[in-house]
């Protein structure tokens, strides 16, 4: 007997952006109260849930970590529920400075109104008014004998110290970042990749992780056609009137499997060079020709593409069109012969694989995701150590710090990149000039 995924939902829900990660089970750990204390001591904020046989799901929220000191603390948030079907009724605590007692030899212990593992036994003890009002048939339906306690965790309501660190370890690596080479300022990364695989979502989530919030800068969505027609290139900005940061996300329009659709191979051959201006508007019948508007006759260093990223949507692996596949493969030959460095942006991994939509930090503990690379990899030609798994923003309303790590990750690769793209231009120029 466990929280259905309704209920767990439902409790989520009223917490805001959390989970639950499961810390106590009675019927594995045993209906004590010094198992209870080993597994959910120090532990918080919690979930208590008791289970009866007459079909009730009922419990109690903490934000204090239990202890065995034997007082009661004070907490404002706490509540008692109970579920009517799959609707959470909760009961808040009237008197907080009661509203949770730290008693070694029973479980969860709400005030003097419920008490789950009471003395150690698989019961509860109830009495509705003592710092908590409820009814005792609408919580319980008067059955106390329990076959089932569990204790949870909640997760994600406030990110750990130490990940809140690396994010902004990482923020400050990107924006302290300085390219090698003294003529360029700022390092020039390409996305290409199929339509709708999130090469546009990509750059407004990197986007929204300086911002502070979640924005939407480059047109993105799901369409059959590319949404992006134009080339752009999107500067990066460290907040609202920040300076605009040391890397620019080409963006072009989608990858399509037929012929003389999406964007042309041509098209992308003046756009590594340097050639394309910004705000060019693709014509997929027609590449750009050197008399076009804007055209960067002489570009310099700081004008062409110094890595490639193709943005892959890892549901879409297995089932790549065969003429996207050889499209792609005449990309990279491309990017190769003009010594380009480039990476793999797996996209969409939580819609891949429901263990990393439950948890997005089980993105590199996935079988299948890791299946999903190197299946990518080989499709490509590029190595595991080309390939990064992301999550972008979509349906999100705030920031979440295991998503920002992944996508500022994925920055500081393409960094790294760039650098490598740099060294083996400098070693050339010297190789050529030793032999003049």
């Amino acid at each position: 007997m466990t929280l259905t995924k309704s209920r767990q939902s439902a409790i989520c829900s009223d917490l805001g952006r959390v989970r639950l990660q499961l810390l106590y089970k009675a019927s594995v750990h045993g209906f004590t109260g010094a198992a209870f204390h080993q597994q959910c001591d120090h532990r918080s904020p919690t979930v208590s849930v008791g289970y009866n046989d007459s079909g009730f799901v009922f419990g109690g929220y903490t934000k204090q970590p239990f202890n065995q000191s034997g007082g009661f603390v004070n907490d404002d948030k706490a509540f008692l529920f109970t579920f009517t079907g799959e609707q959470l009724l909760k009961y808040p605590v009237t008197g907080p400075g009661n509203a949770v007692k730290m008693i070694g030899n029973s479980g969860p212990y709400f005030g003097e109104a419920l008490v789950l593992v009471h003395g150690s036994t698989p019961v509860a003890y109830s009495s509705p008014g003592n710092y908590y009002n409820f009814t005792a048939a609408e919580m319980h339906g008067d059955d106390l004998d329990l076959t089932e306690c569990e204790v949870y965790q909640v997760e994600g309501s406030s990110p750990s110290p130490r990940l809140c660190r690396k994010r902004e370890e990482l923020i400050e690596s990107i924006k302290s970042y300085k390219p090698t080479v003294g003529s360029v300022t700022r390092a020039r990364v390409l996305l290409i990749g199929p339509v709708g695989a999130g090469k546009s979502s990509f750059f407004n989530s990197v986007n929204s992780v300086f911002r502070g919030h979640v924005t939407s800068q480059a047109i993105s969505g799901s369409s059959s056609t590319s949404l992006t027609t134009q080339f752009r290139s999107y500067s990066v900005k460290a907040g609202r009137e920040g300076k605009p940061l040391p890397i620019i996300l080409c963006d072009t329009m989608g990858l399509e499997e037929s012929k003389g659709a999406g964007l042309d191979i041509d098209d992308l051959n003046s756009i590594l060079k340097g050639h394309l201006p910004d705000c060019y508007q693709f014509n997929p019948s027609a590449p750009l020709h050197p008399e076009a508007h804007g055209y960067h006759k002489s570009p310099g260093l700081k004008d062409k593409v110094h890595c490639v990223v193709y943005v892959i949507d890892s549901c879409k692996i297995s089932i790549m069109p065969t003429g996207l596949e050889e499209k792609l493969d005449a990309i990279r030959r491309k990017v190769n012969l003009m010594g380009i460095p480039q990476l793999v942006l797996l996209t969409k991994v939580d819609e891949a694989c429901p263990l990393v939509k439950e948890d997005v930090r089980n993105i590199y503990k996935s079988g299948y995701i890791k299946e999903m690379m190197q299946e990518v990899g080989s499709r490509l030609g590029v190595p595991l150590s080309c390939i990064i798994p992301v999550k972008n923003y979509s349906e999100e309303l705030e920031l979440v710090t295991d998503c920002d790590i992944l996508l500022l990750s994925a920055v500081i690769q393409m960094l790294r990149f760039v650098d490598n793209y740099f060294d083996e231009l400098s070693d050339r120029m010297s190789h050529m000039q030793t032999k003049e």
